[in-house]
């Protein structure tokens, strides 16, 4: 089969585009024809080595496809099923649920998406109803199912609510924007130019800070009169931690979901007394630890989609060998909603 490959970490050049043994699905696992893949900032991260998969890595934590093989104790799905799928970004160790002894091995998960054919834990795979497209699928299940989590668990959002969402014209940051104000909430966002400004007001914000001419900080405060938000959503970390902070009102809430502009420097606790502030760092693998939970918030994001209460926005579609050039992109934040790959 062909795959992105990666022998190196570096710059988009050290994606190539080359023959890959075609996996075998083992026990509890399928394996699946792929029909599109979901581009994800993660991907970047891994590929630059900040998270360190192994070598060589096929990279890739998202996407939809149909069921071609079943390994052995499968039940969860059957061969022909369209189902869609998304991961922790490869490299990234995070604790198991459940107890954990000291020195047991972490979880390094390990999808390989960016490929013709990918084995996938069987009840990992979330069921794509009729009325949604491989390309939309594979665009929303990460950024969604993150969106999800974030407003319903991680922070969860309440009528009446005030929040700031970082990256508001990313793919979360659209689709967070759309169920904040569908729980009552007032959504403030923040983007790089007046082009993703428009992006993020017809998603649903009320207000938009267009960052690189104005302080964030001093507009979020000026639009609250000084009271601050209940939730900020936070995706971009060194570069917005401090204003974040700043931005809160009183046992308010940071959700620290990404490091977009670089990890976030050690943080003195004292800090939080000021406001009694709370911080999380929370992580897709923990708010979708059982198949209950992966499919309640799965089929949420994917019923919303088919209905059209939802709103997916895909930049651009790209063929699986120019992934290269879908990172390039990325990267440059030169996108308004998601890349997808087609192999």
């Amino acid at each position: 089969m062909k795959a992105i490959v990666v022998h190196a970490y570096g710059g988009p050049e050290v994606l190539r585009y080359e023959d890959a043994p075609e996996p075998v699905p083992g026990p509890g696992e399928v394996l699946v024809a792929v029909r599109a893949v979901g581009v994800n900032f993660a991907d970047v991260t891994s590929r630059l080595g900040r998270y360190r998969p192994k070598l060589p890595w096929i990279p890739g934590v998202e996407a939809a496809g149909e069921v071609i093989r079943l390994g052995a104790d499968v039940t969860e799905v059957r061969v022909g099923d369209r189902v869609a799928w998304a991961e922790p970004p490869a490299g990234l160790p995070l604790r198991p649920m459940g107890r954990w002894v000291p020195g047991q091995p972490l979880v390094d998960s390990y999808p390989r998406t960016y490929a013709e054919r990918a084995v996938v834990p069987a009840w990992r795979t979330v069921p794509v109803p009729d009325g949604v497209d491989d390309p939309t699928a594979a665009a929303v299940m990460l950024q969604g199912v993150t969106a999800h989590y974030l407003a319903y668990a991680a922070a969860p959002v309440r009528a009446g609510h005030r929040v700031l969402v970082h990256a508001g014209a990313g793919g979360v940051g659209l689709l967070l924007t759309q169920m904040a104000k569908a729980l009552g909430a007032t959504v403030y966002t923040t983007v790089s130019s007046d082009a993703k400004a428009r992006e993020s007001a017809e998603a649903g914000a009320d207000g938009v800070v267009v960052y690189t001419r104005e302080n964030f900080r001093d507009r979020i405060l000026e639009w609250t009169d000084g009271e601050g938000v209940d939730v900020v959503y936070d995706s971009v970390g060194a570069a917005t931690f401090d204003g974040s902070l700043e931005c809160l009102r009183p046992r308010g809430h940071l959700v620290l979901y990404g490091q977009a502009s670089g990890p976030v420097p050690p943080l003195d606790l004292t800090r939080l007394h000021t406001g009694s502030y709370s911080v999380t760092r929370p992580s897709l693998a923990h708010y979708t630890a059982s198949r209950e939970e992966l499919l309640e918030r799965g089929r949420a994001v994917l019923e919303g989609v088919a209905k059209g209460t939802l709103r997916v926005r895909i930049h651009r579609v790209y063929p699986l060998q120019e992934a290269a050039r879908a990172h390039a992109e990325l990267e440059g934040r030169q996108t308004v909603g998601k890349i997808v790959l087609v192999p």
